[in-house]
Parts: structure tokens; sequence; C-alpha cells
């Protein structure tokens, strides 16, 4: 007879202790019922197999003891439960601040209360300002890459010449005292990076904490995402089989699905934001497995639940360093975002401005991060560092490297790492790397050089007059943490990069659809017409 109906005492039977509570304790506890059922089943099933004596023990178990003091607890629950139901007034109070609470810990409630109020900012600021001119537009911005040309939305984050990226207004140092950490004094979740730029408020422990389980809840890869790579040579570019595989993941896209059942304008944010959640809690394990795939012994390392965001990315590419934990989450962190003007964040933004759903709008963004202008830098960046070890050695004085660095220059080539597009000072992003890597690895050689690197590369770009930023930035440090703790496949950088990425580009996706942002068209022109508008001017 099975434990889970009936107790077999002295020849009778009588109601199991599971059963005979069973309504207070769903009523109590219905996540826990779950969980001490699935336990009793777990029996029930070995009983069914032919160990009935192991089955009937269960209940002399030290769990079983456990159980039925839950229980006992259970019922004395439930009887405060009907005595509070009796004061209907504290039984409202007590309900409301149970949803209260369940609220506060849900992201998806937390930005649907926000929506509204933002969307009458805009409006607001359409109707009053709209006509408002933010500049001039040159030819020198035209044929210049549109480089200081405002003309995107991007609510996460803004980068400022001088300070640098600020994240809903905080910079890097400010995201590094506020953010919960893993641990005292440790590095930023990247879950509560991903609060902050959904709702522009710092989240707390229990809130990054239940996002983090979300996450995890949601780290599910169907199995043909990896067929979809397989069948890619293991010689392909990791960007390669990493785009590739978000690809794949298209299928299960909830916003196509939504929109093609005519799902309302108002409502396009909702299926976006459950693409956007599930592919940020994705994107880690096909990385992984692509790393696995071309490095390791292609085994897969699955999800962690003890762990969060870049302590489980770290495990699944087989680190399982607490340092290499730390790092991975301030590379995540500082990675994730970095304002709508640079090519992967504008691309998601663009391809994402049609209404494709943000698997299609992050695949297009990787193809372009994986150019050597832009993601690929990170990967350049060691593969020089290492060029100068070889030819010169780990020791190599100042003077040496500066000889060094002049070759490179005359040859036609740049020095990776420095410089940036808008950036006017030294990347607060390569700070904190320097500050992570002076605390964990003072006495790496590559790190020693990296440092030598920062004292004799600036003066040197800035007595060419060429160059507006002579300062390191983020591509300039991070090759170097990881090598130390055992990454040292260069070609995979990226790959991290685009892992970062993920939260900022589907950050904005999820504003772009609660706000109703337009299809993107800027108008184009023909060197002609430029031609013919300057002559025209110039006479006038």
């Amino acid at each position: 007879m099975s434990y889970l109906r009936a107790d077999k005492r002295g020849g009778g039977t009588k109601p199991s202790l599971f059963l005979k509570h069973r309504r207070s304790l769903f009523l109590s506890s219905p996540q826990t019922s779950v969980f001490l059922f699935s336990l009793v089943f777990s029996f029930r099933r070995r009983a069914k197999g032919g160990d009935l004596q192991q089955s009937v023990a269960f209940k002399n178990h030290a769990f079983s003891k456990c159980a039925m003091v839950f229980l006992r607890g259970v019922s004395a629950l439930s009887r405060l439960r009907s005595r509070l139901n009796q004061q209907s007034s504290l039984c409202d109070s007590v309900r409301w601040l149970q949803t209260q609470s369940s609220s506060d810990l849900d992201l998806h409630s937390q930005l649907k209360e926000l929506i509204p109020e933002q969307q009458e900012r805009l409006k607001k600021l359409k109707s009053e300002h709209g006509k408002v001119q933010l500049g001039n537009i040159t030819v020198d911005m035209v044929l210049g890459g549109m480089r200081g040309m405002t003309g995107l939305l991007w609510e996460t984050s803004l980068l400022d010449p001088e300070e640098g990226i600020r994240f809903r207004g905080l910079s890097i140092p400010e995201c590094q005292k506020l953010l919960p950490a893993a641990k005292p004094d440790g590095e930023p979740l990247p879950e509560g990076l991903l609060w902050l730029l959904l709702t522009g408020k710092v989240p707390s422990k229990a809130q990054v904490d239940a996002l983090s389980q979300e996450l995890r809840g949601r780290a599910v890869v169907p199995d043909y995402v990896f067929k979809a790579i397989d069948a890619l040579p293991v010689s392909a570019h990791p960007m390669t089989q990493f785009g590739t595989g978000v690809m794949a993941l298209q299928v299960q896209s909830e916003f196509q699905k939504a929109y093609e059942k005519g799902i309302p304008k108002s409502k396009y944010w909702e299926p976006t934001y459950e693409d956007a959640l599930s592919l940020i809690a994705r994107v880690p394990l096909v990385a992984s497995y692509v790393y696995q795939r071309i490095y390791k012994d292609g085994k897969f390392i699955a999800v962690d639940n003890s762990l969060d965001y870049g302590g489980n990315f770290s495990q699944m590419l087989g680190f399982n360093c607490p340092q290499m934990q730390e790092l991975m989450r301030l590379y995540i962190t500082i990675h994730s975002d970095h304002e709508g003007g640079n090519v992967s964040a504008h691309t998601g933004h663009l391809v994402g401005s049609a209404l494709s759903d943000p698997y299609l709008c992050f695949a297009a963004a990787l193809n372009g991060l994986a150019g050597p202008l832009h993601g690929l830098a990170n990967q350049e960046v060691l593969l020089w560092i290492k060029s100068v070890v070889d030819e010169c050695g780990e020791n190599i004085s100042k003077e040496q490297l500066k000889d060094y660095v002049w070759k490179t220059l005359n040859g036609g080539k740049v020095v990776p790492g420095f410089g940036h597009g808008v950036l006017r000072k030294t990347d607060p992003r390569y700070t904190c790397q320097r500050e992570f890597a002076l605390k964990h690895l003072p006495e790496d050689p590559l790190f020693q050089l990296v440092s030598k690197l920062y004292e004799v590369v600036p003066p040197i770009l800035t007595e060419l007059g060429k160059v507006k930023n002579p300062w390191p930035n983020v591509d300039a440090h991070s090759g170097v943490l990881l090598n130390h703790f055992g990454l040292t496949e260069a070609r995979y950088y990226t790959v991290l990069f685009g892992v970062s990425r993920s939260i900022g580009i589907c950050s904005q996706l999820i504003w772009d659809r609660a706000l109703g942002l337009p299809l993107e068209r800027p108008k184009s022109v023909t060197t002609d017409w430029l031609e013919n508008y300057c002559n025209k001017a110039k006479a006038t």
C-alpha cells in the first residue's frame, strides 16, 4: 500500500499525515508542499520497483520527522489563519502586504507601473518641445560616420566625453558601491544592473535574488540550437557559431507569435519583455557551448541553481575559481551597455524599429560586434601585447617599449586599446579593471606590461597630434585579466562581449516597444547633392 495514501498501523490503515493535512499544506505554502510531495512520490516509485521495506522505512527517516514537525507547524498556521479571517481589516492588511511584497520582487510588475509615466513624459516632450533644435549637422558629420550627431533616444545609459558611461545616471564606481554583490565588497551582480537599466532604480538584494532565480528558470536551450551550431565547422569563428545559435533560438520568439495573432501596439512590450529576458538567460548557455566545442572536450556544463548569472557563466566555461567568477560579474556589468550610438547597440535598435523580435535584433547586433573596429578590439589588444613579449621579453624597459610603439605606428598600424570615438579621458571601464588587477593579480607580467603602456603610449599619441583621445579604453585591459585566470583563447573574447551586451540591447528594446518608438528612417544624400548644396550655401 502506498505510503502517500495510508500508513499501516497494527493491521489497519489510517490516513497519511501528508494526505490528512494536504489542504492546510497547500493553503499555507504551495511551493514547499510541492517539494515535500515530490519527495514522497520518489519513495513511492521506489516501492513500486520492489523495495517496499525501504519505502516503509521512510517514515522512520530523519526527513520524515522533519516533515512531521513542518506539518504540525502548518496546522498551527492554518488555525492562526482562521483566527485572522475573523478580523477582516487585519486580514486585508496582511493580504495587501503579501501582494505588495510579491510585486516588489517582480521585475515585470515594477516595469508595468513605470511605463505609463514614461509614456506621458515622452508625449509631453514631443507636444511641447517637438520643434526645438538639438544642433546643426555638418558635412563632416555626414562623411565622418555621424559622429557627434544627436539622433537616437536611448534610455538605459548616457556616455559623457569627460566622465564616461553612466547607467541610468550612475557612474561605474557608484554602481560598484550601490548594486548588490555576491559577497561583501564584491563586484556588482549583472542581474542588479539589468534591474537598474530597466527600472532606473537600484534594486535590493532580495529583488536581485528573485531576478537571478527567474533567469535560471528561463535558461533552457532546445537541442536543435546545439545541432545548428554543430552543423558548422569547428574552425568557424566563435562569433559565427554564437550568432548561429542565437538565430536558432528565434524559433521560440513570443513576440513573433503574439504579433501574428494581432496583439495591439499597446501590449508590444510584454512579449518583447518575455523574449528579452529569455534571451539574456539563454545566451550564456549558447556561448559556453561554443567555447567547450571549439577549445575543450565538447562537454556541456549545466546551470548551477546556487550561482548567479556571472558565476554560472564562469562555471559553464569551466572556471570554478571564485576570483574568475568575480571577474566575470565585473566584466559583464561594465560591458553591458554604452549608450545607443555604437555599432552593436544601434544595430539592435535599428532592426528592432522594424518590429523584428529581440532574437533577430540581437543576432544582427552580434554581426556588428564581430567587426574588427568594434568587438574584435579586445582580441587584437592581447595579441599585440603578446607580440611585444615575443619580440622584447616580459621584462621590457619603458625605453624599449617606446621604440616598439613607434615601430608599430611608423608601420602604418595603430596601437590597439587606446583612443575612443566619444571619450576624451581614460575610460572608467579601464580604470575599474586596473583596480581589480591591483587587488587580485598585481604581480602578473602582462598586467605590469599594460601598466607600462598606460605611461608610455598616451604621450606618444599626443605627440603625433592626430588623436583626439590618447588614453586607454576598456579593451586595453580585459584580455590580460581573462588570460591570467586561464581563458587564454583571444579569438573567443568577443563572444564574452556579446553575452554582456545582451543586457543593454534587450533592456532598450523593451523600452522601444513600451514607448512606441517608430521605424528608424534617416535621410541619405549623394556626393553630388552635398557638392551642390555646399556651392549654393557658399554663393549666398
